[in-house]
């Protein structure tokens, strides 16, 4: 599962109980059970605005137990540290932010290239192939070497094997041939949008161009 589906994932689920809690907070606090007229569970906290989110007895249920205190620090430690964790999992890059380039012929030169001037370079020559609309590419860390992942956006009726003919011969074979790669693994990811209605002949001229994201 890639970091996007990870992030999107969480994100939800915090979102989806972040909203359940809010809403039955609203409820309690506004007295909507009793201007709806329904009877909430008898055992419930958040049944009027007179009533607390926890009682007496819910607060200090376990407060003299020699192991409450430990877990919930434990317990809110790890919140804290997870939280940490994914932030800084946010702010890093999933691949490297320089490559090293080959320098035949010449000893003891080191040349770096900026990832993005890569990614940059290949979508440049992604967007430029027949039928296509929309281009994103990054270099990611791979086992051995790095590895393009490219996602492109073809407009209707476009045929995703000439495409990905045309990204293995000229973009991906570009980008391994100027990092001086044996091998460069890319993955190819095509989605082929819809059609759209017919547009007059100057709607057509002022068309958006194919652009990179």
């Amino acid at each position: 599962m890639s970091r996007t589906a990870v992030n999107r994932l969480l994100l939800g689920v915090v979102g989806a109980v972040l909203l359940v809690v809010g809403l039955l907070v609203l409820l309690g606090g506004l007295d909507l059970y009793r201007r709806l007229g329904v009877d909430p569970p008898s055992r419930w906290p958040l049944a009027s605005p007179d009533r607390p989110v926890l009682g007496v007895r819910a607060r200090t249920r376990w407060a003299d137990r020699s192991w409450w205190w430990p877990v919930v620090i434990g317990g809110l430690s790890l919140v804290v540290l997870g939280t940490g964790w994914w932030l800084l999992a946010q702010l890093r890059r999933s691949g490297p932010a320089t490559v090293l380039l080959p320098t035949p012929g010449v000893s003891g030169l080191r040349l770096r290239l900026r990832t993005r001037a890569l990614e940059e370079a290949v979508e440049s020559g992604a967007v430029t192939l027949p039928e296509v609309e929309r281009v994103g590419v990054r270099l990611v860390r791979g086992r051995r070497h790095p590895r393009l992942r490219a996602a492109v956006r073809m407009t209707p009726g476009g045929d995703p094997a000439a495409l990905a003919e045309h990204f293995e011969t000229g973009p991906r074979t570009g980008a391994r041939a100027s990092l001086g790669l044996p091998e460069l693994p890319a993955e190819l990811r095509i989605r082929v949008v819809a059609a759209r209605p017919e547009v007059t002949g100057r709607q057509h001229r002022r068309g958006k161009r194919p652009r990179v994201v």
